[in-house]
């Protein structure tokens, strides 16, 4: 690209230089050779002139006078008279060239003067070498500017091809390089915008590969020991059909939870609410992790307002209760109590336990990603507050010590109806 804008701004120039410099060549010698001539024919009339005035004054011409006056110069003079007188001034040029003007009177004076041609085109080629002198620098010029122009040109789109390769090469960071050149500026905020977007993308991937492994934790930890009790109870049918069942429901749970990970990688972040009983999702909770803490050494209570009913998703409203009790597990101690109220504009599931609770410095950035008081992965209330918005509720820590979590939910409403309530993408 550089060789053919060196190229096409040669043409250009010299097609520039030839169109300007030849006419004014032609004009400038034209011009030099007008004005010689013109020259000796006013020196042709001053010299009659003087001629006839010293025949007035009958004054004798002096040839060495007038070669003083007129040097460089061959003149001829005629006077008519008996006999005829001639003057002759100087002598002809070496060369033979001559350019020469006359003039006369009506009283038979004639002069005729002459220069040497030779001296007028030697004037003339030195202005036509100063013109193809100022040809050959506007050329010069004119190749340097296209040298960095080019390089003005070429270098930004090295810059870009550069850019472009990073981006397919997967570093998506943008260059924010601008080169004073608004198409190829246009052509660089795209590209910034599409590494943005890439880098967007790419979060979003390692986010889902993290929550997903996070998510997925939880039911096949319940799953795992639904099995291990059946393989306890192998000689009890009742113990086994029980177990059986629960880790049949904690498989459709696990493929609840899996459908719902997938569509928050699809970006579908606004969930169908719809009424939900929930102390039958408290209840299933409740199963499920009692044995895990009753291996702990503690206990699960259910408390508050029974048969109550809230807008929410059964996938998703049951994540963030499993991850509340997993997190009381963790980080908690003593007895867990699960209180469910209703008050005038939602229906309020707190879960608390009787932990040391949560510390100061890390209280208000606890919903924070990678947050966590106790070497855990930091995802869990982050993702369990991300839940509960997707179904038009929040997460809120209502106190510090112990730690207790509440989740707000819109009441169902009484006609039945189903609500859609659009969380925060």
């Amino acid at each position: 690209m550089r060789r053919r804008l060196l190229t096409s701004t040669l043409v250009v120039a010299v097609i520039a230089v030839l169109l300007l410099g030849v006419p004014l060549g032609v004009v400038v010698s034209r011009l030099i050779v007008d004005e010689a001539a013109q020259e000796l024919g006013s020196e042709a009339k001053r010299l009659v002139g003087e001629v006839e005035y010293a025949r007035v004054q009958e004054t004798p011409l002096d040839p060495q006078q007038l070669e003083q006056k007129y040097p460089e110069r061959y003149i001829q003079i005629w006077e008519h008279g008996t006999p005829l007188r001639v003057t002759v001034v100087g002598s002809p040029p070496p060369s033979g060239h001559l350019m020469t003007e006359d003039a006369q009177t009506n009283t038979g004076v004639y002069v005729r003067i002459s220069r040497d041609r030779d001296q007028v085109e030697q004037d003339v080629a030195a202005r036509l070498l100063l013109i193809v002198a100022l040809a050959v620098a506007a050329l010069a010029v004119a190749v340097s500017l296209a040298v960095v122009q080019s390089r003005r040109l070429t270098l930004p789109l090295q810059d870009l091809a550069k850019i472009a390769d990073r981006l397919g090469s997967g570093d998506a960071r943008p260059s924010k390089h601008r080169y004073g050149i608004p198409e190829l500026d246009r052509v660089a905020q795209v590209l910034d915008r599409s590494a943005t977007r890439i880098s967007d993308l790419l979060t979003r991937e390692r986010e889902f590969a993290t929550d997903a492994s996070h998510q997925l934790r939880t039911p096949l930890t319940g799953l795992t020991m639904r099995l291990e009790e059946i393989v306890a109870s192998s000689g009890e049918p009742e113990v086994v059909r029980e177990e059986g069942e629960a880790a049949i429901v904690q498989a459709e749970r696990l493929t609840a939870v899996i459908d719902e990970l997938l569509a928050a990688a699809r970006r579908q972040r606004h969930a169908q609410a719809h009424p939900v009983a929930i102390d039958e999702i408290l209840g299933q909770q409740i199963i499920e992790w009692e044995p895990v803490f009753r291996d702990a050494g503690r206990e699960i209570r259910l408390d508050g307002t029974r048969g109550l009913k809230a807008m929410a998703t059964t996938g998703g409203f049951g994540q963030v209760i499993a991850s509340l009790l997993e997190n009381s597990l963790r980080h908690g101690g003593g007895a867990v109590t699960v209180t469910s109220t209703c008050g005038d504009n939602y229906v309020v599931i707190e879960v608390a336990d009787e932990g040391q609770g949560i510390a100061d410095e890390i209280a208000p950035r606890i919903f924070e990603r990678n947050v966590s008081g106790g070497g855990g992965t930091g995802l869990g209330l982050t993702l369990a507050r991300a839940l509960a918005a997707a179904d038009g509720g929040r997460l809120e820590l209502v106190r510090r010590r112990p730690a207790t979590f509440a989740v707000f939910l819109r009441p169902a409403e009484e006609n039945g109806g189903n609500r859609v309530v659009s969380g925060p993408a």
